[in-house]
C-alpha cells in the first residue's frame, strides 16, 4: 500500500508539472482589409506583447470559417473561440444588441466614440451578451452606413423597387421597407454573385469593406446617406474564456480595451483612404439633397425609437444609450 500511495503521490507531481497544452484562439471575420481586420491585427500584436505564445491566434477573415451565420452558431458553441462582426448580426443572439443601429442618436463618428469609451457604459455592453454564452472583449466605431446601388440613387425616390441587401436587423430592414425598398438579408459571402446576377440591387454597408473587397467592379454609385453608423464588436466564447487561467483572461480583456481606444483613429484613416480608392477605381460618392436627406433622417429616426420601444430589455437598454450619448455630446 505505501507503494502504491508513493506512486499515486509521483503520478499526481508529475501531472502538476507538466506543460499545460496551449490554447488556440481562433477569430474570425467575414471581411479583410478593413477596420475589422486592423482591429484582429493590433490584437494579435498585443496579445503577443502581453504573453507571448501563450495563446496561439489564428486570424481567418474574409468568411474563411464559414458565412456569417455559420460563424455566429461558431462562436456561441464554442467550435469558433472569437469572431468580429457588426453588431447587427448578433441580433438573432441577443435582441439587445440592436441599440448599436440606432437611427439619428448619434452625432457622428466621434460623439459615438465617446459612448463606446465611457467606462461603465462599456463594462455593461460587453457583458450584454454573457447569457447567451458570449464574452464581449471590444466594441468599436466601424463606418458609417452607406447605400451601393448598381442603379444610382440620387433621390429618395430612386429606393422605390430596389432590391437592397441589409443586415439582419430590423433596424435595416424596416427602414428600407418605409423607403420604398425590398430588404434581403444576406451574409456577405454571398453579396457580389448576387449583385453581378442581379439578384440584388445594391446593399448596405460601410466603404471600407466596398473598396477592400473591390465592389466597383459590380457597381459604382455610392450614395451616402449615413442613417446610422456601424457598430462591430469582438466577442468570444464565454464557456472557453471562462476555462482559461487568470491572467490569460486579464490579458485578452486589457488588449480589447487597449483597442478598442486605437480603433477610432485607424477607422477614421480607414474610412478616409477607402473613400479615396473608390473613387480612384471609377466609383461615385452620391449624396441626397439636403431637404431629402434631413426628411428621410427625420422619418427612420421616429421609426427606429418605434422599433427598440417594442421589447421592454430592448428599450431599457436603449434608453441607457440615449443617456450616455446626451451626457457625452
Amino acid at each position: 500500500m505505501r507503494w502504491i500511495r508513493i506512486l499515486a503521490a509521483a503520478g499526481a507531481l508529475a501531472a502538476s508539472a507538466a506543460p499545460q497544452a496551449q490554447p488556440v484562439m481562433k477569430l474570425a471575420s467575414a471581411t479583410i482589409n478593413d477596420v475589422q481586420h486592423e482591429w484582429l491585427r493590433r490584437f494579435e500584436a498585443g496579445m503577443k506583447a502581453k504573453v507571448g505564445d501563450r495563446v496561439k491566434i489564428e486570424i481567418y477573415p474574409a468568411s474563411q470559417l464559414g458565412a456569417i451565420p455559420r460563424m455566429v452558431e461558431g462562436v456561441v458553441t464554442g467550435t469558433i473561440e472569437a469572431f468580429v462582426t457588426p453588431y447587427s448580426f448578433l441580433v438573432g443572439t441577443e435582441p439587445r444588441y440592436q441599440i448599436f443601429d440606432a437611427i439619428g442618436v448619434f452625432e457622428g463618428p466621434a460623439h459615438l466614440n465617446r459612448v463606446l469609451n465611457d467606462p461603465q457604459f462599456r463594462l455593461r455592453t460587453l457583458a450584454l451578451g454573457e447569457s447567451k454564452g458570449l464574452k464581449g472583449i471590444g466594441a468599436f466605431y466601424n463606418s458609417p452606413v452607406i447605400v451601393l446601388s448598381r442603379k444610382p440613387i440620387r433621390t429618395l425616390a430612386d429606393f422605390k423597387g430596389q432590391k437592397i441587401r441589409v443586415f439582419a436587423t430590423p433596424l435595416q430592414i424596416e427602414p428600407m421597407k418605409l423607403l420604398g425598398a425590398t430588404p434581403l438579408p444576406m451574409a456577405l459571402g454571398e453579396v457580389m454573385p448576387a449583385l453581378q446576377s442581379g439578384t440584388i440591387d445594391g446593399l448596405l454597408a460601410g466603404i471600407p469593406v466596398l473598396t477592400a473587397m473591390k465592389f466597383y467592379d459590380a457597381a459604382k454609385a455610392v450614395t451616402e446617406i449615413h442613417p446610422a453608423i456601424v457598430v462591430s464588436t469582438l466577442v468570444a466564447n464565454k464557456h472557453w474564456f471562462d476555462g482559461l487561467p487568470p491572467d490569460l483572461q486579464t490579458a485578452i480583456l486589457d488588449t480589447g480595451t487597449q483597442v478598442d481606444k486605437e480603433a477610432f483613429g485607424f477607422a477614421s484613416v480607414i474610412v478616409e483612404r477607402a473613400n479615396s480608392g473608390w473613387t480612384a477605381n471609377g466609383g461615385q460618392l452620391l449624396r441626397l439633397p439636403p431637404p431629402e436627406q434631413e426628411k428621410m433622417m427625420s422619418e427612420l429616426k421616429a421609426l427606429g425609437t418605434q422599433i427598440l420601444s417594442q421589447n421592454p430589455q430592448v428599450k431599457a437598454q436603449y434608453d441607457e444609450l440615449l443617456r450616455v450619448a446626451d451626457r457625452v455630446k
